[in-house]
């Protein structure tokens, strides 16, 4: 007997790939486009504040439709990227959206324009519930280019950055991977061999970490030359754009400044002691002299070996969710009740875990290779934070206030596994069992917020390296991510020569358009760790806030947002708070030690 797959059922968007209302709802799209660059072409920016939330309006309607043709093929592409059929559509979609962006790329031009002239419009009672999205467009005026540039950029991305994307995404998903299981030789995708790399077995781990990361590294000058190629046209765009640094951008899409970052990096940098602290701690507690890359996120050798079912999994995290408030397990419930979850691990899906809005069903999806371990109950956990996110949001917000700044957009996904860890330690029975589970969430955290901001000292390093005229070659990359590496993890760990290509499986660095892509985590962690102090100490009182904050979308600003519940992102002290509750947990560990 097999197990059955956990696959989601896409059906409530399109019954099936070769549906015909696929075609129709693509042949609408391009016939709305017409209309809507037909309709106001050369206007937008002599428009009046009722005229332009007509248009608004009209955008962002154009938007949701279009929406559910992009997602569902980018649905079906990331469950199965090697079959013919959703690669054809994923092709069809991905120009289609290339075609519609330049055509409609006037739009945020005139927008932009308008804004300009007239930025008082922005206070207008008639654009209220756009207000902070036309703060935000504000924002980038200054970094607008001509149409035809626009449209240029989105041509050479469409077979230049988001090829190497492309590329890179396949390579990792349509590999196989000799790997020794409990000493049995196997041969795996890559999403069950990194299910591996929190075995209990030692050996299995270090066969898992060399295996995925020898492979990459074979191939280390392919991924080279695609990061070399990325940021260097990231470098040229940003200078054509005159924006002040590669960091620049990011900052407006995460609705954040420079000065809130450099906080936020400078206090996590501060905290390496306390991280190093517990990670020397967790090598005695598995009675090694050091940690070695393989036992960072290992589990301890005396913690009960657990495994879940997928449905154990729903249970415990429902359950968590609804002891915060009966409502707030409201989402998770129906990703169930719906299938809306694809959990199977298989070839030729794409790694990682993710959540994906629908807007239009007022629900999610969620993609996760799921292997039965803790940790991977904890990323459903985490996802799940996700579609609750969205569940409140898109009850709450027009499609334009979707658009969710990833500092804001990981607040309920954080949330939710502290609720989950709590959950854990109030059953466990005994101290090894929280010792476990401190040990887990200490991983967790500790990867997020440690060596995630290795990950962004990384980038940063890149682009001083063009800056100095160095050639980003497979030994030059690999030498800037392990001296960021080691800037956090010091000697409290040894590291196979494998892991300097640890870089290349990272997909975010391969986006187009999206760089710093790590530093909203850090952010989220540190936030969210002081959000749960203070729910706490307020109890039930605490829950409507955090909905509250929830269904704001991002109709206010990250920092409006904080303030609503009482915090002061701005403050140095609010990021060492983060900071503080790391080091607490690490506390309560060595109590038990």
């Amino acid at each position: 007997m097999t197990t059955p797959e956990i696959t989601w059922n896409l059906t409530e968007i399109c019954p099936c790939i070769t549906d015909p209302r696929l075609n129709q709802l693509i042949n609408q799209a391009v016939a709305d486009a017409d209309a809507f660059e037909k309709k106001y072409r050369g206007k937008i920016a002599q428009l009046q504040p009722c005229e332009l939330l007509a248009c608004i309006q009209e955008i962002e309607a154009f938007d949701t439709q279009f929406n559910e043709v992009s997602l569902y093929s980018s649905l079906c592409f990331s469950a199965n990227m090697t079959l013919p059929e959703t690669q054809t559509l994923n092709d069809r979609v991905n120009k289609l959206e290339a075609k519609i962006g330049k055509q409609l790329a006037f739009y945020s031009l005139e927008l932009g324009k308008l804004l300009k002239n007239y930025p008082e419009i922005i206070q207008e009672p008639a654009l209220a519930n756009y207000k902070h999205m036309l703060e935000r467009v504000q924002r980038r005026v200054e970094h607008q280019l001509s149409e035809a540039e626009e449209q240029l950029i989105i041509e050479k991305d469409q077979f230049g950055v988001n090829a190497w994307e492309d590329l890179q995404s396949k390579w990792l998903n349509t590999r196989l991977f000799e790997v020794t299981v409990c000493c049995e030789k196997k041969t795996l995708s890559y999403g069950s061999v990194n299910g591996l790399l929190s075995h209990p077995d030692r050996a299995t781990r270090e066969s898992a970490n060399r295996s995925i990361y020898g492979l990459l590294g074979e191939d280390g000058e392919i991924f080279a030359s695609a990061l070399r190629n990325i940021c260097n046209d990231w470098v040229m765009v940003s200078k054509r754009r005159k924006y002040h640094s590669p960091m620049e951008s990011s900052l407006i899409s995460n609705d954040t400044d420079q000065g809130v970052i450099d906080n936020l990096l400078a206090t996590v940098e501060e905290g390496t002691a306390i991280y190093r602290r517990y990670l020397k701690l967790k090598a005695k507690l598995m009675g090694l002299p050091v940690l070695g890359n393989h036992d960072i996120i290992a589990p301890l050798p005396e913690s009960p070996e657990q495994k879940f079912s997928f449905h154990q999994a729903r249970d415990l995290i429902i359950e968590a969710y609804r002891s915060f408030s009966p409502q707030y397990a409201t989402a998770t419930k129906e990703m169930f009740e719906k299938c809306h979850i694809d959990a199977s691990p298989r070839f030729g899906k794409r790694n990682g875990a993710f959540c994906a809005s629908y807007y239009s069903g007022k629900s999610a999806y969620i993609l996760q290779s799921f292997n039965g371990t803790l940790s991977d109950v904890f990323t459903l956990a985490h996802e799940l934070g996700h579609a609750t996110h969205d569940w409140y949001a898109s009850r709450s917000q027009t499609w334009l206030n979707m658009h969710m700044p990833s500092i804001v957009a990981e607040t309920a996904s954080i949330f939710g596994e502290l609720l989950l860890t709590d959950q854990f330690l109030q059953r466990a029975k005994s101290n090894a069992e929280r010792k476990a589970l401190l040990c887990l969430i200490l991983d967790e955290a500790g990867m997020t917020t440690f060596q995630v901001t290795a990950r962004v000292w990384f980038e940063l390093a890149l682009y001083t390296s063009i800056e100095k005229d160095e050639f980003l070659d497979y030994t030059t990359i690999a030498r800037h991510w392990t001296t960021s590496r080691d800037r956090i993890y010091g000697d409290a760990v040894t590291w196979f020569p494998e892991m300097e290509a640890e870089w290349t499986m990272k997909p975010h660095y391969y986006m187009a358009n999206y760089r710093f892509y790590n530093y909203p985590y850090v952010y989220a962690q540190m936030f969210v760790f002081s959000l749960y102090e203070r729910y706490l100490q307020e109890g039930n009182a605490f829950a409507p806030k955090l909905e509250t904050a929830l269904s704001t979308g991002s109709s206010k600003s990250p920092r409006e947002i904080g303030k609503t519940m009482g915090l002061d992102v701005a403050s140095l002290d609010f990021w060492k708070g983060g900071v503080n509750v790391f080091s607490r947990f690490v506390h309560e560990l060595e109590d038990l030690t």
